[in-house]
């Protein structure tokens, strides 16, 4: 059975701080750690009111520290964000710190609007060089050339497993001629998914990293003890991209017993389309639509996202969901 994996955004729910989200962030880690999932991974956002996970090399530290053996990585650092120097550092000091167990998934959206990108002194041309700043830091990862003039300390040497993310060919095009794992963010765009599945697949060059393409399915995850418990806990996420649609972003609101009173026909359409690579409902649901994706896209990892108000019932979700893959392990003997 192919491995599941977290992806998480340390959600800020309504009348929470930042700081109630990493306490939350790292209890889900812990608990994720102890059901046998692969990795948890952080994503970089900015000026979002729902997301803390800003400074994401920050809480991948956090969340290292307070764990033991879950792999912990970016999913993703947005790099023309970023000097490549800086990143190698930054990562350079977790591998240091954790060995073996830190991931830095790499992206090429501002992962803001246009006006916090401009905050974060990003330019236009940045996400144009982003194939060049990859090859950047994996130099800075390497081992150090003679005449070298700058390195990374900490770093040099120390070859930190690096990932394509993407939602387009763009990406999964890099990550074949480059010969790296790819992860697809089919969890908030998923129209390019089987296209660059495939496009992945068959362009793929043999590296130094990889030998075999490597592809990782994301995806929304919410199960409780009945569909219709599940459906009611997923109104938050879609409460989520509804506001951000309207340009109205704000932090995550707790579930409403019917989405269709908060939203238009046109509005339910877009989201039902955007978040359409998401697995709803009872074990039984969850199972079978877990199953579907998998045979669907062949993938070789699905690293999912948690989407809940409640910690409590976020915690139940990523139970239920362990609890899946592991009769569908069963099943496949």
């Amino acid at each position: 059975m192919i491995p599941f994996s977290i992806l998480d955004l340390s959600p800020v729910v309504a009348g929470s701080t930042p700081a109630d989200s990493f306490r939350s962030t790292l209890a889900l880690a812990q608990r994720a750690e102890a059901l046998g999932y692969h990795r948890y991974w952080l994503a970089e956002h900015h000026n979002m009111p729902g997301v803390a996970s800003a400074a994401t090399s920050v809480v991948i530290g956090y969340v290292a520290a307070g764990t033991k053996t879950i792999r912990v990585g970016s999913g993703g650092i947005m790099l023309p964000n970023h000097a490549p120097l800086v990143i190698a550092e930054q990562f350079g000091t977790l591998e240091s710190l954790y060995p073996g167990r830190i991931d830095l998934g790499l992206g090429r959206a501002p992962g803001s609007d246009g006006y916090t990108a401009q905050a974060l002194r990003r330019s236009n041309t940045q996400a144009d060089s982003f194939p060049q700043d990859v090859l950047e830091l994996q130099r800075y990862f390497g081992e150090a050339e003679d005449g070298q003039r700058v390195r990374a300390v900490p770093g040099e040497g120390l070859n930190v497993p690096i990932w394509i993310l993407g939602s387009s060919l763009f990406g999964a095009q890099l990550a074949a001629y480059l010969g790296l794992p790819y992860a697809f963010a089919s969890h908030f765009a998923p129209t390019h998914l089987l296209q660059a599945i495939q496009t992945y697949r068959s362009q793929f060059r043999p590296s130094a990293t990889l030998s075999e393409p490597y592809m990782m399915v994301a995806l929304n995850a919410v199960v409780a003890d009945t569909d219709a418990e599940a459906r009611r806990l997923f109104t938050s996420v879609q409460q989520q991209f509804l506001n951000i649609r309207r340009g109205k972003a704000s932090q995550m609101a707790p579930p409403v017993d019917d989405i269709n009173r908060l939203a238009s026909p046109d509005e339910l359409v877009g989201m039902e389309q955007m978040l359409r690579y998401s697995v709803v409902g009872s074990s039984d649901t969850v199972r079978q639509g877990l199953s579907r994706i998998i045979d669907q896209t062949g993938a070789d990892e699905l690293i999912m996202t948690a989407p809940v108000f409640d910690q409590s019932a976020r915690l139940r979700s990523i139970e239920l969901v362990a609890q899946v893959r592991e009769e569908l392990a069963m099943a496949a003997v």
